[in-house]
């Protein structure tokens, strides 16, 4: 437990209706008791229950700062593990700041980044991995990235964790045990049991480790690039997503030379969209380097938007791009649907095997579909993962890599007939690296790090 006490503005610091300035320490309560006065004026709160609210007004000495509302919750059922104080004024950034200065005027100092949640982990509140969590929800920019890191708050990572390190640790003991004592317990043939238990633990970990890759599409969004040809309506097509003029749209073919990307929530998927220049053969050296960084941007892509227009024929640009798509998560747009059509959909289909939606950028048509088709790609199928899991730390992808690589090595001194004393240096190290995914034995420059990167007041 920390011996002073820390408050900090827990809400947006901007025009609100409420504003709340959260109070945590040993003296939370006492703090608050200064500078609060009940309309009855013998109210105090050092006297009141716990998880009760309270309704009255902040004083600063004998000038009243704002009309509030205060919660008092005593240790150890709060957030940080602390007696804590929260105090509900009015939302506006002057009367925010004026109260939270009433506060520490009487011996609260400022809260740092990420200091409650902090506090929450060292007082055993929350393991690492739900303390990460709670940045992961904030942050959150679509409804699968919230889903997933509300799992992780409530202790799907560490739950999964905690399993394959008591199967380990099991395994520990015995050999340490067999060690020290091995006139009563023999390790005969012990290899041949362990085996299986090392080979359940690394398809444990490698199933957890497999969802990185979409666990990064559900925090960061599909990288989304759009491709075509001069004038297929790309741009327009960026315009319509984004909901403003991002894009310049002209009849001028080669109007966009460089990359332009945006961040948009698409339905209840988040893009990472890429307009590039269209694709064809110039002699424009200045184009022509557009479309170089369009094919490297196709490349890297979790999606490839291909638009065509639908009012003229397919050339060898579009050909060039259905070969770049082939073996590529893509979904066809074949724009200017409101036109004659010369492009079936039909025909477009079976030229390339992937889904085709008739859109069209000016009527802003089409788009629902589209939607759909991108939530069925990328959330109903690849991410259709066991028990919800998905890893979306780095930190803790690193760790899963190096416990991984220990059972490996755990299963070479098998195959090599090692003495056991070899299996449980490697089954030791995977248990605390593992370990330290919930924050266990983790250096201190470390949990400065990870908390240093919250919000003031979280």
């Amino acid at each position: 437990m920390y011996n002073d006490t820390i408050a900090a503005i827990s809400t947006a610091v901007s025009a609100s209706g409420i504003g709340i300035i959260r109070v945590s320490g040993s003296d939370a309560v006492e703090i608050a008791d200064r500078v609060y006065r009940s309309k009855t004026k013998d109210k105090k709160l050092t006297n009141v229950s716990t998880h009760t609210i309270h309704y009255g007004h902040i004083y600063d000495g004998e000038e009243m700062v704002d009309e509030v509302l205060v919660m008092v919750m005593r240790a150890p059922r709060t957030f940080t593990g602390e007696d804590t104080v929260e105090i509900d004024c009015h939302g506006g950034i002057y009367a925010m700041k004026k109260v939270l200065d009433t506060v520490l005027k009487q011996g609260a100092r400022i809260a740092e980044p990420g200091e409650f949640t902090k506090r929450a982990f060292l007082n055993g509140r929350l393991d690492l991995s739900q303390a990460e969590a709670v940045m992961d929800v904030i942050e959150s920019k679509n409804r699968y990235a919230l889903k997933n890191s509300i799992q992780q708050l409530k202790g799907s990572v560490k739950n999964k964790i905690e399993e394959i390190r008591k199967n380990i640790l099991h395994e520990i003991a015995r050999i340490e045990s067999a060690l020290d004592d091995p006139e009563h317990m023999s390790l005969d043939g012990y290899g041949m049991e362990l085996r299986p238990v090392v080979e359940e633990q690394e398809r444990q970990i490698s199933r957890l480790l497999s969802t990185v890759a979409n666990g990064k599409v559900i925090q960061e969004g599909i990288r989304t690039v759009i491709l075509g040809k001069p004038n297929a309506g790309k741009s327009s097509l960026l315009n319509v997503l984004v909901g403003e003029d991002r894009a310049i749209v002209t009849e001028i073919a080669g109007t966009t030379r460089d990359v332009l990307e945006e961040y948009i929530h698409f339905g209840g998927t988040a893009l990472k969209i890429v307009d590039t220049a269209g694709i064809r053969n110039t002699a424009d050296v200045v184009e022509s380097i557009g479309v170089d960084k369009a094919v490297d941007q196709a490349k890297q892509a979790d999606l490839i938007l291909y638009v065509t227009d639908a009012s003229v024929p397919l050339d060898e640009n579009d050909f060039r791009i259905i070969e770049m798509i082939r073996d590529r998560q893509a979904v066809i747009l074949l724009n200017k649907s409101d036109l004659p059509q010369v492009v079936k959909i039909e025909e477009l289909a079976d030229l390339t095997g992937k889904t085709v939606i008739a859109v069209s950028a000016k009527e802003e048509s089409g788009f629902e579909k589209l939607e759909s088709c991108i939530e069925a790609m990328f959330f109903q199928g690849n991410l259709d993962l066991p028990e919800d899991i998905y890893i979306t730390n780095l930190r803790h992808k690193k760790l899963l890599e190096e416990a991984l690589e220990s059972l490996k090595q755990v299963q070479a001194s098998l195959d090599a007939d090692m003495p056991e004393d070899f299996y449980s240096i490697d089954l030791m190290h995977a248990y605390e690296t593992l370990g330290n995914i919930l924050g266990e034995s983790v250096d201190e420059d470390v949990i400065q790090e990870i908390f240093e990167n919250f919000c003031v007041g979280k």
